[in-house]
């Protein structure tokens, strides 16, 4: 159980999701592989083999070696791409292919952790191009994603900025808990990968979604709540991004404003007595 909302005199509180396997049932870089292949990005061979990275990451997860070949793969693939082409073929292609394969459970999670008044962080290792447009349509409060290098011709470099990946993400996490005053001890959790052990550390409340073998013995053996997530649905026929508690708040003030007036154009409508 979530808990009932939060108590807004207490410090405030996140729940951070690693995206890949945890929220969505793939990887999110490899599914655009066919719109990168499309759109004239990547050629044939390219997409045949992000498809058996794919096949392996969703056969077993990546341990951290395979996760260091993936990106230096990737980093190399992505070297002269066109920043702005990247993120049209994100934008136009987004609802085709994430909207079916984000788990109905975790759209469940991020409702309940919304109305509970916590923020919901997006915390994953693909790029920020893929990772923001997908915390936009999850309704996410922020995202923290891998970056890489743009050159001054609007073309990826090959090198890598910033890497969220295993113990970076802890460290992103802390960070974020400083500077919008998070209490990790009261933060929630959620990750399917034994690499993301850092992050689940970090917080009061962690949870293994989907583990993979090592993860699944580190969540038995410190008794973190396990999580089977089986169900893909489309966001968009079941996710109603609850608004946030500000804009209820206004909402609220903007209805007892209005019905003042209308009381108050009553009583100068009303006749007068004799």
């Amino acid at each position: 159980m979530l808990g009932l909302v939060e108590n807004h005199s207490l410090p405030r509180t996140a729940a951070f999701f690693d995206l890949d396997k945890t929220v969505i049932a793939k990887s999110s870089t490899l599914t655009f592989r066919k719109s990168f292949y499309q759109g004239g990005l990547i050629n044939r061979r390219a997409v045949l083999r992000t498809a058996y990275a794919q096949f392996v990451f969703l056969a077993g997860g990546a341990d951290h070696d395979q996760m260091e070949r993936m990106r230096e793969y990737l980093s190399a693939l992505c070297r002269g791409w066109n920043v702005q082409q990247v993120k049209e073929i994100v934008a136009e292609t987004l609802h085709d292919l994430i909207d079916p394969i984000i788990y109905d459970e975790a759209a469940s999670l991020i409702e309940g952790h919304h109305l509970a008044g916590r923020d919901v962080v997006i915390v994953s290792t693909s790029g920020a191009e893929v990772v923001e447009p997908i915390g936009e349509l999850l309704g996410a409060d922020r995202v923290v994603a891998t970056r890489m290098v743009v050159g001054d011709d609007g073309r990826f470099t090959g090198e890598v900025e910033y890497y969220a990946y295993g113990p970076t993400k802890a460290e992103a996490i802390r960070e974020l808990a400083e500077s919008e005053g998070y209490d990790l001890a009261r933060c929630h959790a959620y990750s399917d990968s034994v690499t993301d052990l850092p992050m689940l550390e970090a917080v009061g409340h962690p949870h293994a979604v989907n583990p993979d073998r090592a993860l699944r013995r580190e969540a038995l053996a410190r008794g973190w709540p396990i999580l089977d997530f089986n169900h893909p649905v489309r966001l968009k026929q079941r996710l109603s991004v609850p608004p946030r508690p500000a804009l209820v708040a206004a909402a609220a003030i903007g209805a007892a404003a209005a019905t003042a007036g209308l009381v108050w154009y009553a009583s100068r409508r009303r006749p007068a007595t004799a």
